[in-house]
């Protein structure tokens, strides 16, 4: 028998944690924080839980048996399967019994052990010993029971999949998160046109902006960008996902056509580096002189040491704030203190690209952002583009792919899939911890 547990992911946007059991082969798909959950409790970095029993106390992670490091159980699951490297889909695999087998995409992988080796290491965030098993679009996956189609899909990070799973009793496809309006919606459309080749029984499908849709496109934020940038006379501040490449690339684009250099951390440069060994990716060169790295100057722990020695064009704050109408430095909220040695004049401006929060160092407290934009005279804008898929996008997916039973997931509003789609397909609203044959 086939069956679906929703441990999180249901109702809410990220979390994803669905367990896959078909006999007695049993597989999760995606293993995320809900990162609005976790706030409830916790706040970054000032009040982290000690151990899993914070986590487990608080709801923040189910009690399951065999599939946590911390407990001594034989393993009860036999693979873990990734969509994409947000934290949102990921961000609890540390704390998986390292006999179980994390599969997901080559840059994906990529993706997270830099991530890993970059941070200071907890029992949270530690990535040692796990089995990567990575794969690409063509591939086939067969664990026990389940065969496994990944294609890939155009989201704000590279390397995100979708999936085609054939079980014993039918196919379910599990979209991940994805959309058709970015730079290669191709990606996308292959992953449709996959999927409705088949007779596609049920589908878990992301939902993100069912309630709320944004038309617009990557290229429209670049030429926003570019514009503010035209009629900004001195620095521009800016902060986006970091593993975001197509808006890096904007960035970059807009910078040179404005005749200025692109400042990155020592963070942001190492994983934009790492990409590079991903030759289907079209990583800018951030070891030319168009891009300068930033040098906070304090203590470096080893990896920063070794990094480093990377680049040639490596400028302080305060040099920084000395060609201040040359550059556009990408300034997270951890980044800044930079602004007091940087010191911005007036007439520079501050540009947030991103959305929802995918990882911690994506939450961001508003009020204290706009406390120190308004002590330099800085005003903030919103540009951006969604990475998840449009309502007008989902209806024409949909359509060709024919679920059967339609599952909502990563939404505020499924009761909206209900009222749009009940005439075409059967619409099921799972519940969290709920268990279901998404064929029945």
């Amino acid at each position: 028998m086939v069956e679906l547990t929703f441990y999180g992911g249901v109702g809410e946007v990220g979390g994803n944690m669905f367990l896959l059991r078909d006999g007695d082969t049993r597989i999760f798909l995606d293993f995320g924080v809900n990162y609005n959950e976790r706030r409830k409790y916790y706040s970054w970095p000032a009040l982290q839980p000690r151990d899993h029993r914070g986590l487990l106390d608080f709801g923040l992670i189910p009690e399951l048996s065999g599939v946590y490091r911390f407990d001594d159980t034989e393993p009860s699951v036999d693979a873990v399967l990734l969509s994409h490297a947000h934290g949102d889909h990921t961000g609890y695999i540390s704390l998986l019994k390292r006999e179980i087998p994390v599969y997901c995409g080559e840059t994906t992988s990529l993706i997270l052990k830099a991530v890993d080796a970059t941070r200071r290491r907890n029992f949270e965030k530690d990535f040692t010993d796990i089995q990567w098993k990575t794969f690409r679009t063509g591939h086939r996956i067969r664990i026990g029971a389940l065969e496994i189609v990944p294609v890939h899909v155009d989201h704000s990070i590279p390397g995100a999949y979708g999936f085609i799973i054939h079980t014993t009793e039918g196919t379910l496809i599990y979209t991940g998160d994805f959309r058709s309006h970015g730079t290669k919606p191709q990606l996308t459309t292959d992953f449709v046109e996959k999927a409705a080749a088949e007779d596609v029984d049920a589908a878990l499908c992301e939902g993100t902006n069912i309630m709320q849709g944004k038309i617009s496109s990557e290229k429209e934020v670049e030429q926003k960008i570019t514009t503010l940038m035209e009629n900004t006379p001195n620095i521009v501040l800016a902060t986006f996902g970091y593993n975001d490449i197509d808006r890096l690339r904007t960035f970059h684009n807009a910078a040179q056509k404005n005749d200025r250099y692109l400042v990155l951390s020592l963070k942001q440069a190492y994983l934009t580096r790492q990409l590079t060994k991903d030759p289907g990716l079209e990583v800018p060169d951030i070891q030319s002189e168009q891009f300068i790295i930033l040098d906070k100057g304090r203590r470096k722990d080893r990896w920063e040491k070794e990094e480093i020695q990377n680049y040639t064009n490596v400028k302080t704050s305060q040099e920084i704030g000395k060609i201040q109408n040359k550059v556009v430095y990408i300034c997270t909220q951890f980044d800044l203190n930079e602004l007091v040695e940087i010191k911005p004049r007036p007439g520079s401006t501050y540009i947030h690209s991103s959305s929802e929060p995918f990882n911690e160092e994506a939450e961001i407290d508003y009020d204290r952002l706009k406390n120190w934009l308004a002590s330099y005279g800085l005003p903030l804008y919103q540009i951006h583009t969604s990475g998840h898929i449009m309502p007008h996008e989902l209806a024409q997916v949909l359509k060709q792919i024919k679920p059967k039973n339609l599952i909502p997931i990563h939404t505020e509003y499924p009761q909206l899939f209900k009222k749009h789609y009940k005439e075409t397909t059967k619409v099921t609203l799972p519940t969290k911890n709920q268990t279901l044959n998404p064929f029945s």
